[in-house]
């Protein structure tokens, strides 16, 4: 166990990259375990991590998002959400909050969502009076969202690593959740409009708000497709996946008409890339994943919370702030795929639901994806706001406040995840 150790805290100290850090200290470990003849089995272990019929949706889901980027759909969903909330003080704070949720169902992605709106929503704050570093704040943190209400890029990666959770509960587990994340940021919003009197809009006419709905509808179909075919039993979700892509080019190039061919060579190109990095992550936590199950740290792991406390609550809380820390350093997909292996058995092992604790972590880590100092997504906003990152930290507190609530409420009511899963049986 302790070349592995070495190895993984070694290479992480020295900035290898998080996969090559997986690969090598579950090289390292086996090798100490059965020596050479070990190899054999770490290269069969990085083909079945990536060998998984259902891994085939995350590429058509990233080809998806990019699709509904590339043919304006963005705009579609702002005017729409604009009409909705125009009347309201603070209304392009709650439109931006709005919007993510619709963006949830496309995109599956935090940065996507925070590029595509940010790059609206951002300028169009700033330009009304609305302060930089908050136009920063409140487009990132509503942009994390976008893993968590399904259909969810991180959630298909969980449900390859950990295979005793099936993808529809994980998809059916997370709508809870997300809508709890969303309230949490419009009561935070409203209270912050009203506060700082952010300026309202004029009221939306009921026959533009007609037709922006209209504009819109093709495109906020596309989460019906896919939840209501995986969830009906009517697909599969790799089925859904793919009819989401051969849909959303439809109406982007047929109803929109401003899909090009050159837009869609672009998406596939960002597809090819990103869907490289999950797969190469993906293969090498698996060796890793071989090495924590083979070695026993679950166990010890198990053992180790328990010392702290017999309260599964207390537990809980001691695993997120666990994770909070680790998503201060490592991005999402990193971060599950490393402590996945280790924590989820240990759980287990305590007791906790396995549906419970996943959603748990998924959404802990997500919120770690706005906190300094790597938070990607908060990162990004601001060098959209073109405002220094720190402020952009500041702004957002009130923010994570309203997570940590959010995190509280998960912890304490497990049937906030199991609820819907159990109703489909």
């Amino acid at each position: 166990m302790m070349p592995a150790i070495i190895a993984f805290v070694v290479l992480l100290l020295i900035g290898a990259p998080v996969a090559v850090v997986m690969a090598m200290s579950g090289l390292a470990g086996g090798f100490a375990m059965g020596g050479e003849r070990m190899l054999g089995i770490i290269a069969d272990r990085m083909f079945a991590g990536v060998s998984g019929f259902l891994l085939i949706a995350v590429p058509y889901f990233i080809f998806t998002a990019e699709l509904m980027n590339q043919g304006g759909l963005t705009q579609k969903l702002i005017a729409f959400n604009n009409a909705l909330f125009g009347r309201v003080r603070g209304a392009l704070s709650h439109v931006n909050i709005s919007v993510s949720v619709f963006f949830a169902g496309l995109t599956g992605a935090a940065i996507t969502d925070t590029v595509a709106i940010g790059k609206i929503m951002i300028p169009e704050m700033k330009e009304q009076g609305y302060d930089a570093e908050y136009a920063a704040a409140i487009t990132a943190c509503s942009s994390i969202i976008g893993p968590i209400i399904p259909p969810s890029v991180v959630m298909v990666v969980y449900a390859t690593l950990l295979r005793d959770i099936s993808v529809i509960d994980l998809f059916a587990g997370g709508i809870i959740p997300g809508l709890l994340m969303a309230l949490a940021l419009l009561a935070v919003s409203f209270f912050l409009a009203w506060k700082r009197g952010y300026p309202k809009q004029a009221p939306t006419p009921l026959k533009v708000a007609a037709v922006a709905f209209l504009v819109a509808l093709p495109a906020m179909i596309v989460p019906l497709i896919i939840l209501g075919g995986i969830l009906s039993g009517l697909t599969t979700i790799t089925e859904a996946s793919g009819f989401a892509a051969v849909y959303a080019i439809a109406i982007g190039v047929i109803f929109y008409r401003n899909l090009s061919w050159q837009k869609i060579w672009h998406a596939l190109v960002v597809t090819v890339r990103f869907s490289g990095v999950v797969f190469f992550l993906l293969a090498t936590s698996a060796v890793l994943g071989w090495f924590v199950t083979r070695s026993g740290i679950a166990r010890d792991a198990a053992g180790l919370i328990t010392t702290f406390s017999d309260s599964t609550f207390l537990q809980l809380l001691l695993v997120c702030g666990l994770l909070i820390l680790i998503g201060t350093v490592m991005d999402v997909l990193p971060a599950l795929v490393v402590v996945a292996p280790v924590l989820v058995p240990a759980m287990i092992q305590l007791g906790v639901d396995p549906l419970h604790f996943a959603i748990l972590m998924i959404v802990v880590l997500n919120i770690s994806n706005v906190t300094p100092p790597v938070g990607m997504t908060l990162m990004t906003a601001a060098r959209i706001a073109n405002v220094p990152f720190e402020r952009a930290i500041i702004a957002s507190l009130p923010f994570y406040v309203a997570f940590i609530v959010v995190i509280l409420l998960l912890v304490t009511f497990p049937s906030l995840s199991t609820w819907i899963p159990s109703l489909l049986g």
